[in-house]
């Protein structure tokens, strides 16, 4: 492998177009942002480096052994950010792109397409939250942006009027893909003057020179300089290509090996696009409900587990021709138990935040496949009413013991086994009895309890403790609320509610952000309660006295203290010890008492 003759921007742009230019499956999508692509102009206009570009030459004869993908021309961030196949015969060799794939593809976004992003303060939905926006240079001003010498910007329509009519500093916007249709410097000085950037009684000779050498220099770096050093790999061995890719992405933006592991089955599945299937799929399961954050890491582990592979680690030999074939024939049942997890989640009240292990949602999937049990069985049926509260139990104890940090490899097949032994219903006391005293127990103590009581207000904790208490009440959005309202809790109010010392006032600021003070209302209801006193809002809300009592038991009040501002502190304890009994006797905690600590010898 050795350095090639080094070719021009607009050459390797124009062999983009024509295809001659490819991607194999190995390549990660895009990545850079807006702001990476300006500066890349940049650097190339300061004539700084680029770094080298490695290639591979696909013989002919051997484009059908691979999987190929187009380069990205016209991003937007949420309709076209997937790479599509390419459309290309097996008539002539082509190019793969092994390391370079992200200047390549902003140069060609730059040079020939567009990039769509969302603004801010939109709803993913509106279009208009998507504005499609090209690459300018201005050439009559230097970037006010200290890091950059050039004023790349990508700009809309409206940004263009904005700044034609908005502002009064000087702009001529020069987009950047024209300089492709420049013959040679002669046309660039004709353009220059036909659009009067010559003209000294509208520019200064300052301005005049900037706007001459910059498209002049533009041109030279996009259409004349020969920019793109490469090595040329002509192996048509796939290991080979696959240890040099790896080791070239070792470094920089780092590739995931689920990205290689997702390639290698992109070419090992027949009848299915992987890549597509699986990127579109991610798409699909982070649409569900407010919006998750699975990623394909998720999915492939999901697809090893569920298949029932026996090695379920991201190593190269497990994704093997025998078990890509397998996942590939599972896929439908393996996508559909995936989708149905997550709403079952979501019904429980798990958003993004309260789900803080991702890969929780793995042995749940695997038992609803292995069962066979039908999404709206799940999620509706009262033949499912169990496991659905089974699985919540196990899902909660699962993540505030916090068993899936790290990395879980080792519990997935120990869980697979676990549910194949035991048939019926979701499995939680033998998953409680299998790791009992290890690390990764499920049982909880004394101690944890008095833990969880002390969690804070907005804390996916205080959430999760909370559901344990709160009984299903289907799809409704919950909020984390003070029963009494935080607004009240600083020293200037409670002096002004009668509470007189420092030390009363400490004991209700120590005590109002903390679970004993929290509960889940439905969203409405909460908007409605707002920042109103406990006592007034509950005469408001609940005028009848069947009705209140019917709240407060609902809610874990304190039968016998007075739900007043001034009572706090008493309700505050009343209540901590309420959800304490609760807690215990809902997590089967067993009270080890303080005589019989003692009493064990030294």
């Amino acid at each position: 492998m050795a350095y090639e003759k080094p070719i021009t921007i607009k050459e390797a742009i124009t062999a983009i177009q024509d295809q001659e230019f490819i991607l194999p499956s190995i390549q990660r999508e895009f990545v850079w942002g807006t702001y990476q692509i300006e500066t890349l102009f940049d650097s190339l206009m300061r004539d700084y480096p680029i770094s080298t570009f490695l290639f591979w030459k696909v013989k002919s004869e051997n484009i059908d052994k691979f999987k190929f993908y187009r380069f990205l021309k016209d991003y937007h961030q949420r309709d076209n950010k997937h790479n599509q196949p390419a459309d290309i015969s097996s008539e002539k060799d082509r190019i793969a792109i092994l390391d370079g794939q992200q200047r390549l593809t902003s140069l060609y976004i730059g040079l020939k397409g567009s990039d769509s992003r969302k603004l801010p303060k939109y709803q993913w939905s509106s279009d208009y939250a998507f504005p499609t926006k090209k690459l300018y240079v201005n050439l009559l001003e230097k970037s006010s942006d200290s890091d950059r010498e050039y004023d790349f910007q990508f700009l809309s329509e409206d940004d263009l009027n904005w700044y034609e009519h908005e502002t009064e500093k000087k702009y001529f916007w020069f987009r950047v893909g024209d300089v492709l249709g420049f013959k040679d410097i002669t046309e660039v000085m004709q353009f220059l003057v036909k659009n009067k950037l010559m003209d000294s009684s509208l520019w200064t000779q300052n301005e005049i020179d900037f706007s001459m050498n910059t498209l002049s220099k533009l041109f030279k770096v996009i259409c004349e300089n020969e920019t793109i050093n490469f090595f040329l790999e002509k192996s048509e061995e796939l290991d080979k290509v696959l240890q040099i890719f790896i080791r070239i992405n070792s470094g920089g933006t780092k590739l995931s090996y689920s990205d290689l592991l997702l390639s290698i089955a992109t070419a090992q599945w027949k009848k299915k696009d992987a890549r597509k299937i699986i990127h579109e799929f991610v798409d699909k399961i982070n649409a569900i409900g407010g919006g998750y954050s699975f990623n394909k890491d998720i999915v492939l582990k999901s697809c090893l587990v569920l298949s029932n592979i026996k090695d379920i680690r991201f190593h190269v030999d497990n994704f093997s021709s025998e078990n890509m074939s397998k996942i590939e024939d599972e896929w439908d049942d393996i996508s559909s138990a995936i989708t149905s997890t997550i709403k079952l989640i979501y019904h429980f009240g798990f958003n993004n935040k309260a789900l803080t292990a991702n890969n929780a949602i793995i042995p749940i999937a695997y038992f609803i496949k292995k069962r066979g049990i039908s999404e709206s069985n799940l999620l509706n049926h009262s033949s499912q009413e169990n496991n659905r509260k089974l699985i919540k139990e196990w899902l909660i104890r699962a993540l505030l013991k916090k068993v899936f940090g790290g990395t879980p490899d080792s519990l997935y097949p120990v869980y697979r086994n676990i549910i194949n032994q035991n048939e019926g219903d979701f499995p939680l006391e033998a998953l409680i009895e299998r790791y009992k005293g290890s690390n990764k127990s499920l049982e909880f103590y004394e101690d944890n309890i008095e833990h969880l009581l002390t969690t804070n207000y907005g804390s996916s904790f205080a959430f999760m403790v909370l559901s344990l208490i709160y009984p299903l009440k289907g799809s409704y959005e919950f909020h984390q609320d003070h029963m009494h309202p935080k607004t009240f809790f600083t020293h200037k109010k409670l002096e002004k509610f009668g509470i007189e010392t420092f030390d009363e006032r400490e004991a209700y600021i120590s005590r109002y952000n903390s679970l004993p003070n929290l509960q889940l209302i439905e969203a409405v209801e909460n908007k409605q309660k707002n920042a109103k006193k406990l006592d007034v809002w509950l005469d408001e809300a609940y005028p009848s006295e069947q009705e209140q009592l019917a709240f407060k038991h609902m809610h874990f009040f304190p039968v016998d203290e007075s739900v007043t501002f001034s009572n706090f502190v008493n309700f505050y304890d009343a209540r901590r010890e309420l959800l304490k009994q609760k807690l215990i006797k809902i997590l089967n905690v067993k009270i080890v008492e303080t005589e019989t600590i003692n009493n064990i010898p030294n």
